[in-house]
């Protein structure tokens, strides 16, 4: 019986194997990863080793070298990378100066223009753009305001996929053939949600379109310069497709999205989702950690703000704030602070410059998550399901909050309104009410039910367009349509004035018809005549 049933398994698997997808050769990949953010590379360095570990070679434009040397892997160093905080103070920041929707929509365009231009301007990518002794299978592009750098698919007539590190925007619906519904899918960076009032959706279609018209006429036009003043060498700019049209080409979009943590709506095949696909299993901690988080009888309580905001940065009087309030908790805290020599530490308190987050977050003990809010954070926070405070400060973090606190799991305060009241009242509500934990675990459920791996999802379509050559048949012809053909206004208006061509005409015709006829006039007799005259008077 034992020896049927194991024959029955194998035959199973081989069977699935052999009706399974068609396995791809390993392929030529160039990797486009110009933004210099840390934490932006630290997520898509995860596809990169894992299309190492499958098999294929990969060549990466990167501000960050690898840790680790591959013999399929070449990497074309931006050096010095950008240097963000010198053009865009943390202080700024810190002030609040990018409180404001459009304030937030110009600080993803400058940075886009001034980062590209930078990269491209770089030896070594510059180098690498007139080497002609190569050739790739797909190019992957991070879709982070770096557009010009699409002009590689044309240099190599290679399909592209994108990896959409933000999530859902307008411009990425329209690149795929989709115009998205302001009536109810609120702008990235505004604090609304799907179920808006009519002044809010007043408000959405205003920053909306603001978004559209600037892109199309200032930011859009920026990077087709920088484009064809870098790929010049190459071929000329008249030879040359514009922004828009490599925008077009693109096969796939990967989303850092997940359909747990973002309000439905309209999609195509080529738009998928991949959030999380860059969290693995809990590796085993650093003893020193191990044994901070291990003694903890009251649980801890992790603090980071992430790769780009820094801790040591942080204004006198609110680091003195969190001094205090983490001082009268039972709780420890371990706290990512990039000076190790803090005076006056309180002894339940342990800071490191680098800490494992996700790791950290798989603790048991671990029973509160204070965090700046970026996405890669919130899906950790999220998928090891630990309830979290939001302090955000500016782009996406301020919405993730938004639909954190929405969902149960988590409380927002704003970084201007950090004192020892504001900070001990929140944190002590996520730690006594059970329903922050309890909808955190949930979340954590939903988060993690997908029906297969979000990295397994990615490998396969980015070796499905490896394997046909691109895939134009996952978009619609919508892509090649105006504004006014796709919304229909033009049938509209042709509808609309052959309806009242028709009701005139009708009216016209009606109207002959209907009018009746004037009376004829009777001749006036000799006798009428007379008897009309006025009398004389005598």
């Amino acid at each position: 019986m034992h020896f049927r049933a194991l024959s029955y398994i194998i035959g199973c698997a081989v069977a699935f194997t052999a009706l399974g997808p068609p396995s791809v050769e390993c392929g030529k990949i160039l990797f486009l990863v110009p933004f210099p953010a840390p934490s932006h590379w630290l997520w898509i360095e995860h596809f990169v080793k894992e299309l190492l570990s499958r098999g294929h070679e990969v060549t990466a434009i990167t501000n960050f070298p690898a840790k680790e040397a591959h013999r399929n892997y070449t990497e074309i160093l931006i050096d010095p990378p950008y240097d963000i905080p010198y053009y865009f103070p943390v202080s700024d920041i810190y002030d609040s100066k990018y409180n404001s929707d459009l304030n937030n929509l110009f600080l993803y365009w400058r940075v886009g223009i001034s980062t590209t231009q930078y990269a491209l301007e770089d030896e070594n990518v510059q180098q690498f753009i007139e080497q002609d002794d190569t050739d790739f299978d797909v190019i992957i592009s991070e879709q982070f305001y770096q557009e010009a750098f699409l002009m590689f698919a044309h240099k190599y007539r290679a399909p592209i996929v994108t990896l959409c590190t933000l999530g859902h925007a307008n411009h990425i619906d329209q690149a795929m053939g989709l115009v998205t519904p302001w009536s109810f899918v609120p702008h990235p960076v505004l604090l609304l949600s799907d179920d808006m009032t009519f002044s809010e959706r007043c408000y959405n279609f205003l920053i909306s379109l603001a978004d559209l018209v600037i892109r199309q006429l200032y930011y859009i036009p920026q990077q087709n310069r920088l484009a064809q003043t870098h790929f010049a060498k190459i071929e000329g700019p008249e030879l040359m497709p514009s922004i828009r049209d490599l925008e077009k080409s693109i096969s796939v979009i990967l989303v850092n999205s997940h359909l747990s943590t973002s309000p439905p709506r309209p999609t195509i095949p080529g738009l998928v989702n991949v959030a999380g696909a860059h969290i693995k299993p809990a590796k085993e901690l650093p003893d020193d950690i191990r044994k901070f988080l291990d003694g903890a009888k009251e649980g801890v309580i992790f603090f980071s703000l992430g790769s780009y905001m820094k801790s040591a940065d942080m204004p006198k009087d609110k680091m003195k704030a969190f001094l205090e309030v983490f001082r009268n908790i039972k709780q420890r805290v371990l706290w990512k602070y990039e000076n190790e020599d803090v005076a006056r530490l309180p002894k339940n308190v342990m800071v490191r410059k680098w800490l494992p987050q996700s790791d950290i977050l798989a603790h048991p003990k671990v029973v509160l998550f204070i965090t700046h809010g970026g996405m890669f954070g919130s899906q950790e926070g999220i998928y090891r399901g630990v309830p979290m405070l939001y302090i955000p400060f500016y782009g996406d973090q301020h919405r993730n909050a938004l639909k954190a606190e929405q969902a149960g799991y988590a409380l927002t305060l704003n970084f201007p309104e950090v004192n020892v009241i504001t900070l001990g009242s929140r944190i002590n509500e996520l730690l006594t009410n059970p329903t922050f934990m309890k909808q955190a675990k949930r979340a954590s459920e939903l988060f993690r039910d997908n029906l297969v791996p979000p990295m397994q999802e990615a490998m396969h379509w980015i070796e499905y367009v490896m394997r046909h050559k691109g895939a134009k048949h996952l978009k619609t012809r919508a892509i090649d349509l105006s504004w006014t053909q796709y919304l229909m206004v033009d049938v509209v208006g042709f509808f609309a004035l052959v309806f009242l061509l028709a009701a005139v005409v009708f009216y016209k015709v009606l109207g002959l018809f209907l009018t009746p006829p004037k009376p004829k006039s009777k001749p006036k007799t000799r006798d009428m005549m007379l008897g009309m005259r006025k009398p004389k008077l005598n």
